[in-house]
């Protein structure tokens, strides 16, 4: 049978959690990863009425956007809903997983199901996260020059934005001398060797290091492998916060934000004053996006969709954007159904007693906020 553990890698490709944020907690956060899974459950929240559905559903496995733990847990006593969720889960052997602002951090992520939904195209990540394209710098006999630079292909390296397989060969001569503990491939013990060799350099994303590392060590002839990572300041088109497209028709606003609650299921949309423009450049950001509003103006967006925006926060459209406060529920409901969608069809490819079927949906609304 399927162990969750299957199930975690394949999310980790999905969403690698390398680029979820500093301050969030992402990951395995209950539960035994080695276990086999009885049933996937995907919530948006896992809160109690969550877990009694995974018990009722015979699912031991909860894929949760939201992370249940957040900031450390001194004692399970079950004083808070929190503190009942982790006691619930332990009891009943479900584990819990949390995917959140890698998932926000994802080109095909949230902001991606938000663009879906609204039908935009040409899209663009809004704040492309920093510090995420890194570049390997290697030497090697030029005789094995090729074969390494494949086998680093391979494993990820060489991407950069839209181009694979990407490289860059010098030519030179390497020198070096073995200790007396030396098992020198070309050459003996304290002998003295100038070799034909030839320099490497492939760029790759962060959250492939270990990977390219450990191909570079195991193709390698050399006893030691001289090799540099550095971090490029290069932008990164696939990851970061926010996502910028644009309409097929120009809409005017009112029409845009009947069209915007009616795509979002919203019950209401908070808004800045109309500029009386149209729309036709949408950004957007799943849950509070407060922070993005410099971005989106300075991208030149006609509105930004996000949450949780305060009462000041509506006056930083200066008559350049309009800005739409959506709630933060509402903004990442559509999540679920982007989690289920990747799950059934992984799940598919396996060769598992894992049905399809046992990714279920959760029935649970956890939504906080009423309307009146």
């Amino acid at each position: 049978m399927m162990k969750i553990s299957e199930i975690i890698n394949e999310l980790e490709v999905f969403a690698p959690r390398a680029y979820a944020e500093s301050f969030d907690n992402t990951g395995l956060l209950v539960g035994d990863a080695s276990a086999k899974i009885s049933g996937i459950l995907i919530a948006l929240d896992t809160l109690e009425a969550v877990i009694d559905e995974a018990i009722v559903t015979n699912c031991n496995f909860i894929v949760s956007f939201h992370p249940i733990i957040f900031s450390g847990l001194k004692k399970i006593t079950g004083r808070n809903y929190v503190e009942r969720v982790v006691q619930k889960a332990i009891k009943h052997d479900i584990a819990i997983y949390a995917i959140h602002t890698a998932l926000d951090n994802s080109f095909n992520g949230v902001n991606a199901g938000i663009c879906d939904r609204l039908n935009l195209s040409n899209r663009k990540i809004l704040i492309p996260q920093k510090d995420t394209i890194k570049k390997l710098v290697t030497y090697a006999p030029s005789s094995e020059a090729v074969a390494l630079k494949k086998a680093l292909f391979e494993a990820g390296g060489g991407s950069i934005g839209n181009y694979d397989d990407c490289s860059f060969s010098n030519k030179g001569i390497g020198t070096y001398k073995g200790g007396e503990n030396s098992s020198p491939v070309v050459g003996e013990k304290h002998e003295f060797i100038s070799a034909d060799e030839t320099q490497i350099s492939i760029t790759f994303p962060k959250h492939k290091e270990g990977a390219i590392i450990n191909v570079l060590k195991a193709v390698h002839s050399y006893e030691e492998v001289a090799y540099e990572i550095l971090t490029l300041e290069n932008t990164n088109q696939h990851i970061g916060m926010g996502m910028i497209g644009l309409l097929d028709t120009p809409m005017e606003e009112v029409v845009f934000l009947n069209y915007l609650k009616k795509q979002m299921n919203a019950q209401v949309v908070r808004h800045s004053s109309f500029r009386k423009k149209t729309i036709r450049k949408v950004a957007v950001l799943g849950g509070s996006g407060s922070f993005a509003i410099g971005a989106a103006k300075g991208a030149g967006a006609d509105v930004f969709i996000t949450a949780d925006l305060k009462y000041h926060d509506f006056y930083q459209s200066e008559n350049k954007i309009l800005l739409a406060d959506i709630g933060h529920y509402e903004s990442e409901q559509f999540t679920k159904e982007l989690l289920h969608t990747f799950l059934s069809k992984k799940i598919s490819n396996f060769a598992s007693s894992l049905p399809q079927s046992r990714v279920i949906l959760s029935k649970i609304n956890t939504n906080p906020i009423s309307y009146f």
